[in-house]
């Protein structure tokens, strides 16, 4: 298939754009909203807890959006989000997003991320008359564990876990109300997000950032050979943008895209990598007590290069010097 022609720039193509974004105060959503905000659109955030730490805070873009406080699980909210302000594109990140957590709070995972996912797809099917692309976050993790590598968007999408569960529900609902109902949506898969402004500690870039800054062993709950894709914030927003920005294209509605340097690494060379970026190291504390995690899992971003354009352009040493560079700021 051939590449669409590229995108009009930011500016000309966001300005006067209304777009919601979910999960605005996370890792990803934060930088999403700043980039939207630079093209000009008008930018709704759906926000449950207001952290002063998020990105979203701390670089005062909430004052540039309007704000619905309230949850993915009460459709109302999600609906008067989208009906009031008169979105017409929305971007679908919020979620919760630990494999640790759901191993544990499986209840409160499904309800978030596959009941919240079907509430926001249903506001948009209810507002389709001016609701125009939808994409959906999902996750490398959706593909459960394979025993081919890397993942390719023709494999199936079977979690067994949780998280994986959920990640999975939550892909096919968007494909099905493409399929049944017309709606314009696409499936943003990724591995691991890493960048500036992720505050869940128990994840491993922060954790280790965090750690080392403090003069601390960095924790490692896996036996440290686990193999995973990371993936710097700048060119999953990057991602995300051109997929908004082709809806419309052929081969782009109702489809999945995988997003991904093609570089995995093991958690213990991510660890010597965040190392070097932070300026000193400390022998990890291997723990290996993780549960209901995949081993080995990485993508193929063949597809997303060949329809949309797109590839990573961040080098692994210069992303992490510009993380652990916010993270010196924000410890402080």
């Amino acid at each position: 298939m051939e590449v669409a022609a590229s995108p009009d720039t930011a500016a000309g193509r966001w300005s006067g754009r209304r777009v919601l974004v979910t999960g605005a105060t996370g890792l990803i959503g934060s930088w999403l909203v700043r980039d939207l905000i630079a093209g000009g659109a008008d930018v709704v955030a759906l926000v449950l807890d207001a952290d002063p730490h998020s990105e979203l805070f701390r670089s005062g873009d909430i004052a540039r959006v309007a704000v619905v406080n309230g949850m993915l699980e009460d459709y109302r909210a999600v609906e008067r989000a989208i009906a009031l302000h008169e979105v017409d594109t929305v971007f679908h990140l919020g979620a919760q997003t630990l494999v640790g957590v759901a191993h544990r709070s499986p209840l409160a995972t499904f309800e978030a991320n596959i009941r919240g996912t079907y509430n926001l797809l249903e506001a948009c099917r209810t507002h389709r008359s001016h609701v125009e692309r939808v994409i959906v976050a999902s996750s490398d993790k959706a593909y459960g564990e394979g025993e081919t590598l890397p993942y390719t968007e023709t494999m199936p999408l079977r979690g067994t876990h949780p998280y994986e569960v959920s990640k999975s529900c939550a892909d096919l609902l968007a494909q099905s109300y493409y399929r049944s109902y017309g709606l314009p949506v696409t499936v943003a898969r990724c591995g691991n997000v890493y960048g500036g402004g992720d505050l869940n500690w128990s994840r491993l870039v922060p954790g280790t950032i965090r750690s080392l800054l403090r003069g601390e062993r960095p924790v490692i709950r896996s036996d440290g050979s686990f193999r995973r894709d990371y993936i710097f914030v700048r060119d999953v927003v990057r991602a995300y943008l051109t997929l908004a920005e082709r809806m419309g294209c052929p081969g782009v509605d109702g489809e999945a895209f995988n997003f991904s340097d093609e570089s995995p690494l093991s958690v213990l060379e991510m660890v010597g990598a965040i190392a070097v970026a932070v300026g000193t190291g400390m022998e990890p504390d291997i723990r290996n007590v993780a549960v209901g995690e995949i081993r080995d899992q990485y993508l193929s971003s063949a597809k997303a290069r060949r329809v949309l354009g797109w590839k990573a352009e961040s080098s692994l040493p210069g992303a992490l010097r510009e993380t652990v560079g916010w993270y010196r700021d924000a410890l402080r």
